[in-house]
């Protein structure tokens, strides 16, 4: 098998101007970056068709380290959709840095199912990432600066609650101390830094609605807490239109092509299981606008990927999937029924019959939230048709719609019947309307427990000290109208990332809660999850490099 980036070498890519027309986008409203990528303005956005067009959110059982590959499937899926004769468009986030060169590699697809030019896509791309990563520190430069020049007068925060991001996995920077040395140089003060996906301005900017939402939810970012318990906020700084002016460019969708020139919009990039795991609302509306079948994913497992985009983006935008696919594998139910890695393979039916637990929680979950699904199982190699079978008649028995999936190694030609099973289940049984976890008028606590006992199956929830203060400022500050967002790990429906499968009777905790008063969320921080990931023993970059002129390793 070739690998990923022979293959994209191989395709003769079209020009981004045809990729516009086949969808009816006017080319002369691209702004080009090079032939094969564009912007496309907000202006073109029609909320007449978008309510017309078919959503279809690919999400997944609780993944392997290796992951599930929903990307690979919604590429295949919409592809497959195309070469049936509809009009299918994709909408995904955009890779970070630091997966690509830490564990994972590259995020753009895999196989014959890719999302190109590949290598731009997975390094800097239209600098969507590299905005908000300057847009942010330049925050929290301006607020050190305030309070450096207001201190003498005496202003102070009692907390300062802004830290730092980039687009880097580093565990050394977790925890910092700025300002040492002489008294120029700053206050003395502990900080941090959170992975670029975790920004708040990374949310605000998959949130928002048009540049005047952006500028208003910026003003409103939380920056600290005063000495009387008062928010102190970018507004307060009076310097939010000098961050919509960092991130004016990047709040335009970001145009792109399948490996088999499929249009697709690649546009913010939070990750799941630290922050809400979906790309922009304008990149999904933009696609709506121009698809009659849009095809998106949303990060990991369905109990945080597709809740959250239920939950929170959904709510926002006023949008909703018309059908939900659960992608699956082999190795991954193996995984959930107790198998280790290096168990002998005999028996091996007996693990994903376990397994299956894990992928019936998750369809329940999404049925509880007014939800049709369907499964797929993404097929590797090594899967035999004995094992495909158990999941097959399994999904048989639930009523539930089954195809195979091969996009990896065949492309659209792999995903021929998951297309089609879609496209029928949409025709004859869309999904009702989202059936949310909570009302926007629940509080925030009551919210945090509704997710946690409907969708992982917590027995309990306690909140630590730390996060019970947060609750009370909350309260106080008439807050409780933000959806939740909880940051848990994403291999296990528990917040503790060894249990697999389906635990049973455990307490969910929530260390602390951040209050995203731009993105209009309240963050709770589960089990031992943390904002900045580290690096492996051997990353990802140790294997980046460029032989003969062409880059090898980014996948």
């Amino acid at each position: 098998m070739k690998t990923e980036l022979e293959i994209a070498r191989e395709c003769q890519l079209q020009s981004i101007e045809r990729i516009a027309e086949k969808i009816d986008i006017p080319t002369e409203e691209l702004e080009n970056y090079g032939k094969y990528i564009a912007k496309v303005p907000l202006k073109l956005i029609d909320e007449k068709r978008v309510k017309k067009s078919n959503l279809i959110l690919v999400t997944a059982i609780s993944p392997t380290k290796a992951g599930i590959g929903k990307t690979t499937v919604s590429i295949g899926l919409s592809m497959a959709m195309n070469r049936l004769g509809h009009k299918s468009v994709l909408a995904l986030r955009e890779p970070s840095l630091g997966p690509c060169f830490g564990m994972k590699g590259g995020a753009t697809g895999g196989g014959y199912a890719q999302v190109l030019p590949m290598d731009r896509i997975n390094l800097h791309f239209t600098g969507d990432f590299h905005a908000i990563t300057s847009a942010h520190n330049m925050i929290a430069a301006l607020l050190d600066n305030y309070l450096y020049q207001h201190h003498e007068e005496g202003f102070a925060l009692k907390d300062v609650l802004w830290r730092r991001v980039l687009d880097v996995n580093d565990r050394n920077l977790r925890c910092i101390t700025t300002g040492l040395g002489a008294k120029t140089n700053g206050l003395l003060s502990e900080s941090g830094f959170d992975i670029t996906p975790a920004s708040e301005i990374m949310a605000i900017l998959c949130l928002a609605t048009d540049e005047e939402d952006l500028r208003r939810r910026i003003d409103n970012v939380l920056l600290g807490i005063t000495l009387d318990d008062k928010p102190f906020c970018v507004k307060d700084l009076g310097i939010g239109g000098a961050m919509t002016v960092l991130l004016r460019d990047a709040l335009n969708p970001n145009l792109v092509q399948t490996i088999e020139g499929t249009a697709a919009f690649i546009h913010g990039g939070p990750f799941a299981n630290i922050a809400h795991g979906c790309n922009s609302i304008l990149a999904t509306k933009m696609a709506m606008s121009f698809g009659d079948y849009v095809v998106t994913e949303a990060g990991f497992g369905a109990d945080l990927g597709a809740e959250k985009f239920l939950n929170i983006k959904c709510r926002k935008a006023g949008i909703q999937p018309r059908l939900t696919v659960l992608v699956a594998t082999i190795m991954g139910l193996k995984m959930h029924g107790g198998m280790q890695v290096g168990d002998p393979e005999n028996g091996c039916c007996e693990h994903i019959r376990k397994g299956l637990e894990n992928l019936d929680r998750h369809i329940a979950n999404m049925q509880h939230m007014g939800q049709r699904v369907i499964v797929t199982l993404n097929r590797f190699g090594n899967d035999t048709e004995e094992e495909i079978a158990v999941v097959s008649e399994h999904c048989e028995k639930l009523g539930i719609g089954f195809a195979v999936n091969e996009a990896y190694m065949k492309g659209s030609e792999g995903c021929m019947d998951l297309a089609q099973l879609a496209i029928d289940e949409i025709t004859a049984h869309p999904s009702e309307d989202i059936a949310y976890c909570y009302t926007d008028e629940a509080n925030v606590k009551d919210k945090i427990t509704a997710v946690a006992k409907q969708i992982y199956g917590a027995k309990q929830v306690v909140f630590k000290k730390q996060a019970l203060e947060m609750l009370e400022r909350i309260a106080k500050w008439n807050l409780e109208r933000y959806p939740v967002c909880i940051a848990k790990t994403q291999y296990s429906l528990s917040d503790d990332a060894k249990r697999h499968g389906v635990p049973k009777d455990f307490t969910f905790t929530i260390r602390d809660l951040v209050i995203n008063m731009g993105a209009e969320m309240i963050v709770a921080i589960a089990g031992d999850i943390m904002r900045m990931p580290g690096l492996p023993r051997h990353p990802q970059a140790e294997r980046i490099d460029i032989q003969d002129g062409l880059l090898v390793g980014l996948e």
